[in-house]
């Protein structure tokens, strides 16, 4: 019996996945994801109902090749199919662009080898000769779309990035190896992924191995957040073997998906979105920096500027070599014509001049001047800029796994109101440079803490300058103590009404000050330092303060019940024979 998948359903009708899903959830099949397959006669069932539904399945229901239709340029007759199908769920306008993939993983697991498989057999354009140009980006293309790739040098390279506020990338591609799994590194890129907060591919690569174990290396994601599909989660995975070129269409194939669903758009006519990936000196050309575009156009003959380096673009070329006019949203190419060395994930910005373009350059240099020094951010900083509840991310680095581990698990049972802590990364060692690089890209408050490790100095210095607090001890209990104070502290003082006697209104007296209540204290007594509420009828009717307390003609401090007195009440002039004056005070309590 053969299997079909969603999406694959979906580029037959000519529609996209999401309106299919959509479609299939209101014929009454919910909870069916675009990877999900279906057997022959549920996929007749879908054909039969979609039929009837939308009419704008093809007479034959046998597989096509062709590329998927956008949903924007699907055929007329599908002005039938209900509102509710048709309509987009992003939020962004423009076209679809190609995404704009990273790949990542531990150093031996065959990032670079599969980079080079997609490279040789997908390249969206070749050179006369056959012979590419090593670039950081290129392109493939699979059923006529493209796919950008970005060869990052690392997880902590692709965190850099976004530090300095290139956010480049759209889909994560996370390489393990079926003969090896998850590692130390693997660990580590997944977390950088995870803070930055896209979706996930996971490549299992070198099926190829006779020790290939694929099983192994599921529980081991699972194990790490990351449930694959198989298993009921949500996480997609892809055997795959980089030195024989297995399953790499299929890979291509769940990258155009994830894409389709994040619903990725742009407009060549937005202001252009763009950053540096790349630079170095050419001899002959000069710097050469290379860039991925997500909206917006760079033009040749553009005035550019990245960061403290401008200039005007002499020359575009692509991930080949050849030369291009434009650089499109999705597109990787080379800039020729800045001034120096754009530092990596600088955001370029055109300007209309070169008297802009210097002005702006020297403007971002000027604020790269060295400030007063900073002092260390305290946790009383962090809560001093809470509006409600603190949502901290926490970097957590222990020197062994047991006390790693043992620090996990009390700060997960952490219970302080007020706070909600997250652990973004854990491990073993000193609390490093890149470990504040990443906590400087999240978008919640975070802090670094270290038990029984130290910080290296650069860290420490990064960390002052970023507003990185960077905590360490030596007992994991010492933490809780210090969020509980400082929360304490920020919150302010929690009050506890006490109440003190009760007075019954007998007489009324007018007074140039306001009425003043001839009242016998029938329980307790009556405070001049406390507040009052009139009770009228079982009805609160006023809450405020005592303005003046009498006894005959004299004013007085406090009167004991079984005795008559005066009370005139701040800011109230209503009050009657027969209301209840309740007198109370409010107790500062421990939170």
């Amino acid at each position: 019996m053969s299997k079909k998948r969603i999406y694959e359903i979906a580029r037959e009708v000519g529609i996209s996945s999401k309106e299919l899903l959509a479609k299939l959830e209101e014929m009454g099949m919910p909870g069916l994801k675009a990877t999900n397959s279906v057997d022959d006669e549920e996929y007749a069932l879908i054909v039969h109902l979609f039929e009837e539904g939308a009419g704008a399945i093809a007479e034959s229901s046998t597989p096509k090749t062709e590329s998927p239709v956008k949903s924007d340029e699907a055929p007329a007759e599908r002005a039938t199919t209900p509102k509710a199908a048709r309509k987009k769920t992003g939020t962004s306008s423009g076209d679809v662009r190609p995404p704009i993939v990273s790949v990542l993983g531990h150093i031996d697991h065959g990032k670079t080898t599969l980079l080079d498989a997609i490279r040789e057999s997908h390249l969206a354009s070749k050179e006369a000769g056959g012979i590419t140009q090593g670039i950081a980006a290129y392109q493939a293309e699979l059923h006529g779309q493209k796919i950008t790739f970005i060869d990052t040098p690392g997880h902590k390279a692709f965190t850099g990035m976004r530090a300095r506020g290139a956010q480049v990338t759209d889909i994560a591609i996370l390489v393990v190896a079926a003969d090896d799994g998850v590692m130390a590194q693997t660990v580590e890129a997944i977390d950088h992924i995870k803070a930055a907060e896209v979706p996930i591919i996971v490549a299992i690569n070198k099926i190829d191995k006779a020790n290939a174990d694929v099983s192994k290396v599921i529980n081991d994601l699972a194990q790490h957040g990351l449930l694959p599909e198989a298993w009921g989660g949500d996480t997609i995975t892809v055997e795959v073997s980089a030195l024989e070129g297995t399953n790499i269409d299929e890979l291509l194939e769940m990258i155009l998906l994830v894409a389709e669903m994040s619903d990725l758009k742009a407009d060549p006519k937005n202001p252009l979105e763009a950053a540096i990936i790349e630079s170095h000196l050419v001899t002959g050309q000069g710097p050469v920096a290379t860039i991925v575009v997500r909206d917006g156009t760079l033009h040749v003959k553009d005035w550019a500027v990245a960061g403290a380096v401008q200039g005007r673009v002499k020359a575009l070329l692509d991930g080949v070599g050849n030369r291009v006019e434009q650089a499109l949203p999705g597109d990787a190419v080379s800039v020729l014509g800045f001034s120096d060395l754009p530092e990596v994930g600088t955001r370029i910005e055109v300007v209309k001049s070169q008297a802009q373009a210097k002005k702006l350059a020297q403007q971002y240099q000027q604020d790269q001047l060295p400030q007063a020094a900073p002092r260390a951010v305290t946790l009383d900083d962090l809560f001093a800029q809470r509006k409600e509840t603190a949502k901290l991310k926490v970097i957590l680095k222990a020197a062994s796994t047991g006390a790693l581990e043992a620090a996990r698990r009390e700060i997960a049972s952490l219970n302080v109101d007020g706070v909600e802590l997250d652990i973004l990364i854990s491990g073993v060692g000193g609390i490093s440079e890149s470990d504040i690089v990443l906590a400087s890209t999240v978008n919640e408050e975070c802090l670094a803490v270290g038990f029984g490790v130290g910080v290296d100095p650069k860290a420490l210095k990064l960390a002052e300058r970023e507003g990185i607090p960077v905590l360490m001890y030596d007992i994991i209990y010492h933490l809780v103590d210090e969020i509980e104070s400082a929360l304490k502290r920020q919150l302010g003082p929690v009050f506890e009404e006490k109440a003190l006697g009760v007075a019954e209104v007998r007489n009324l007296f007018k007074a140039p000050a306001g009425s003043i209540a001839g009242c016998y204290v029938v329980d307790g007594r009556i405070e001049r330092r406390g507040q009052v509420r009139v009770i009228r009828n079982n009805t609160e009717m006023f809450t405020g303060e005592i303005a003046s307390l009498r006894r005959f003609e004299d004013d007085v401090r406090e009167v004991q019940s079984g005795r008559e007195c005066g009370i005139r009440i701040r800011d109230f002039n209503d009050v009657q024979i027969g209301d209840r004056l309740q007198v109370f005070v409010l107790e500062e309590v421990e939170r």
